[in-house]
C-alpha cells in the first residue's frame, strides 16, 4: 500500500510539471490570455461583417482559444529560462507591447474598420508631422475610451494594478490553497488537463503554424500573397501582434522589389518613337468568365454593345487569349511589365521595365483610371501586392502622368473622371496619349457591380434544376454585372470614336460562376491547374477596336488585327503588342512576344503561375464532355 501511495505521489508529481511555466508566470499569462481573447470578441463584434484576406468569404478560423493558450505557454515556457532580475523587465516590456498593438488594431478597427494591415504600416509611413499632428488631434480623444478600445485599457490597468499587490494576492492564494484537501491529485488533474489541451492545440494549431513559418519566410510578396489567398490571413495572422509582425514582412519584401523596379526604370531606354498610334486606349477588366459573354457564344444576351461594334467591323474579338495568373495583382505585375513568365528564370517581372515608363519616355501621356488599387486602409493583400507599385509616389510619377484620386461604387465613375481630365484640354490638342482604364468589372460580390436600375436577368430566365435558387441568383447577378461592364466598355469606345484610336479590352483572369463539373462561384487558388480550371479561369476575353479613322489610316496594322485574331496569346506579352502600336523603338521590345508582329512565336509556353503550359492540356477533350453545367 505504502508503495502504491509513494507511485500515486510520483506520478501527481511529474503532472504538475506541466503547470509550472504557468504558475510563475500567473499573472502574464492570465491577462495576455485575457486580452487576446478580449481582442478576439471584440474585433468580431465591431466589425459589420467578418474582414478577410482571402478570396473565400466563408472561411472562418476555428481555434483561437486553444492556439492562444498554446502561444501564451511557450512564451512562458521561454521566460522561464531568463534570469529572476531580468525577467520582470522582459515581462513588462512584451506585455506593456501587446497591450499596444492590441489597443492600436481595435483603434484601427473601430474608425477606419480595418484591423493593422500592410497598407496601414505604408500609410503611416508616408505620414509627415504636420499630418500626423492633425491627425491624432482628429481620432484620439477622451470618446476612444467609450468604445471598445476602453476595455482594452481598463484590462490594462487592472493588469498593472495586480502586478503591483501581486505578492500579497498571491500569499493569500497559496494559503488558501494550502486548505484545500486533496490539494496535489487536483494540481495533477490541472496539469493534465493543461497537457491535454497542449497537445490537442498543437494538432488543432499545427497548419496554421507552418503557414505562418512559411509566410515569414518567403523572400518574395509574390510568395506571401499565395500562401494568404490559400489560407485565410485572419486565420495565420490571427492576433494583432501577429498582424503587426506580418505587416512589417510585407512591406519589407515592397521595399525591396521597388528598390529593383527603381533600378529597371532608371535603366529602361527608348531610341526613337514614330507616334503610329496617336490615341491607344487599353481597358483592363475584372473577374471576366468569358464563356458569359455572348460575343463568345454565351446563350443570355450579356455583350450586346460589343456585339454591335463587331458587326460593323469595328471590333475584333480574340479567340485564344489566357491569362498567366488568376490573381489580379499578379496579373498586374506581369501585364504593367515588359518581362514575360517564360523569361530567365533567374529573373522577376521588377527587373523589367514598366511599358507605361517607356511611353512616358517616348513622348505619350499616359492617365490612367483605376477602380481598384488607390492607397486605403481596408485593402487586402492581394490588392496591396498589386497596387503597391502603382502607388509609389516615385514610380507612379514616372509611369503616368495623370491619375484618378478616388474609388467609385459603379465603373462609370470612371467615365466622369475622364470627362473632367478631358474639359482640361484644349479642342485641338495632338497629343499623343496612352489611356489606361482599370475596372471593377464583375468581381464579387456580383450584385454590387450594376445599380439596382440595371437588372435585365433574373432567377426565372434559367433553366438549371441542378443548382438552388441561391446559386442561380449568384449566375444573374454575373450575368448582370456583365451587362453593365458591356455598357461601360461601350461608353468608353464612344469617347474615342472621332479619333484616331485603338482601343484594346482584356480581362485580368476568369471567374468560376456555376459551370462545367463543379459548381461554385470565386476562384480555386491551387497549383493543380487542369482543363476545367484553365477553361473557367485562365481563358480570359479580349478584343480590339479600331475607329474608322484609324482603320483608313493604318490599315496594315488593322490587317494584321483580323488575322491575327484566332493565335494563341497570353497577356503577360501584351506590352510588346502596346509599344509596336505606338511605334516605340526600344531594347525592351521582343517581335517574338507581339501578336501582331510577323515575327510572333506562336509556339511559346503559355505558362499558367509559371507551372503548367496551358498549350499541353486538353482543353478540347473538356469543351467536348463538360460544354453544358453539370452538378457533380
Amino acid at each position: 500500500m505504502e508503495r502504491l501511495l509513494t507511485l500515486l505521489r510520483y506520478v501527481c508529481r511529474l503532472l504538475r510539471c506541466p503547470l509550472m511555466p504557468v504558475r510563475r508566470n500567473a499573472v502574464f499569462f492570465c491577462f495576455m490570455w485575457l486580452l487576446g481573447m478580449l481582442c478576439l470578441v471584440v474585433e468580431d463584434s465591431v466589425a459589420p461583417q467578418p474582414i478577410r484576406y482571402s478570396h473565400n468569404p466563408n472561411l472562418h478560423y476555428a481555434n483561437p482559444f486553444v492556439e492562444l493558450t498554446l502561444d501564451l505557454y511557450v512564451v512562458c515556457l521561454l521566460l522561464m529560462l531568463i534570469p529572476r532580475k531580468a525577467k520582470c523587465w522582459v515581462r513588462g516590456t512584451l506585455a506593456a507591447l501587446l497591450y499596444v498593438v492590441g489597443v492600436v488594431d481595435v483603434w484601427c478597427l473601430v474608425h477606419f474598420q480595418s484591423r493593422i494591415s500592410p497598407t496601414m504600416l505604408l500609410l503611416v509611413g508616408e505620414t509627415n508631422g504636420r499630418e500626423a499632428g492633425e491627425f491624432f488631434s482628429s481620432y484620439v480623444t477622451l470618446g476612444t475610451l467609450f468604445t471598445p478600445v476602453g476595455w482594452l485599457v481598463l484590462l490594462g490597468l487592472a493588469h498593472v494594478a495586480v502586478a503591483v499587490w501581486h505578492k500579497p494576492l498571491r500569499q493569500w492564494i497559496w494559503q488558501q490553497l494550502r486548505r484545500v484537501p486533496w490539494r496535489q491529485p487536483m494540481q495533477a488533474l490541472a496539469g493534465a488537463t493543461l497537457l491535454a489541451l497542449l497537445i490537442h492545440g498543437s494538432v488543432a494549431a499545427w497548419d496554421n503554424k507552418e503557414s505562418m513559418w512559411r509566410t515569414m519566410n518567403y523572400p518574395t510578396i509574390g510568395g506571401v500573397e499565395r500562401e494568404m489567398v490559400r489560407k485565410n490571413a485572419n486565420d495565420v495572422m490571427y492576433l494583432p501582434v501577429y498582424r503587426l509582425a506580418f505587416s512589417l514582412k510585407s512591406n519589407h519584401l515592397i521595399a525591396q522589389q521597388l528598390d529593383d523596379l527603381r533600378e529597371a526604370e532608371d535603366a529602361a531606354k527608348v531610341d526613337s518613337c514614330s507616334y503610329t498610334s496617336p490615341h491607344i486606349v487599353l481597358i483592363i477588366g475584372e473577374s471576366y468568365n468569358k464563356h458569359h459573354a455572348a460575343l463568345y457564344g454565351y446563350n443570355k444576351p450579356t455583350t450586346p454593345e460589343q456585339q454591335r461594334l463587331a458587326r460593323r467591323g469595328l471590333l475584333v474579338p480574340y479567340t485564344d487569349v489566357v491569362a498567366p495568373w488568376n490573381l489580379t495583382s499578379f496579373v498586374f505585375k506581369l501585364v504593367f511589365s515588359t518581362y514575360t513568365v517564360d523569361d530567365d528564370v533567374e529573373s522577376d517581372w521588377c527587373n523589367a521595365p514598366l511599358f507605361p515608363t517607356l511611353f512616358r519616355k517616348a513622348g505619350y501621356e499616359v492617365d490612367f483610371l483605376t477602380n481598384q488599387f488607390l492607397p486605403r486602409s481596408k485593402e487586402a493583400i492581394y490588392d496591396f501586392s498589386g497596387g503597391f507599385f502603382l502607388n509609389d509616389e516615385e514610380l507612379s510619377h514616372s509611369m503616368f502622368s495623370h491619375r484618378n484620386t478616388r474609388l467609385h461604387t459603379y465603373d462609370e465613375g470612371l467615365l466622369a473622371d475622364y470627362d473632367s481630365l478631358a474639359a482640361t484640354r484644349p479642342a485641338n490638342d495632338s497629343t499623343p496619349r496612352l489611356t489606361i482604364f482599370h475596372l471593377m468589372g464583375q468581381h464579387v460580390e456580383y450584385n454590387q457591380r450594376f445599380p439596382n436600375g440595371r437588372t435585365h436577368f433574373r432567377r426565372s430566365d434559367y433553366q438549371r434544376p441542378d443548382l438552388k435558387q441561391k446559386e442561380v441568383q449568384w449566375v444573374a447577378d454575373y450575368d448582370n454585372a456583365t451587362r453593365y461592364n458591356d455598357s461601360i466598355v461601350a461608353q468608353i469606345v464612344r469617347r474615342f470614336e472621332g479619333k484616331e484610336a485603338i482601343v484594346i479590352y482584356l480581362a485580368d483572369h476568369g471567374e468560376e460562376v456555376y459551370d462545367g463539373i463543379r459548381n461554385k462561384h470565386g476562384r480555386v487558388h491551387s497549383d493543380k491547374i487542369g482543363p476545367r480550371l484553365a477553361h473557367e479561369e485562365y481563358e480570359i476575353p479580349m478584343w480590339i477596336y479600331a475607329t474608322p479613322t484609324y482603320q483608313r489610316r493604318h490599315a496594315d496594322v488593322w490587317r494584321r488585327v483580323r488575322q491575327q485574331r484566332s493565335q494563341p496569346f497570353m497577356s503577360d506579352a501584351l506590352p510588346h503588342t502596346l509599344l509596336w502600336l505606338a511605334g516605340i523603338h526600344t531594347p525592351h521590345y521582343m517581335p517574338q512576344r507581339n501578336i501582331l508582329s510577323t515575327d510572333f512565336d506562336a509556339t511559346r509556353p503559355r505558362l499558367m503561375k509559371r507551372r503548367v503550359d496551358y498549350n499541353q492540356l486538353d482543353i478540347a477533350n473538356y469543351y467536348k464532355h463538360h460544354d453544358r453545367p453539370q452538378r457533380p
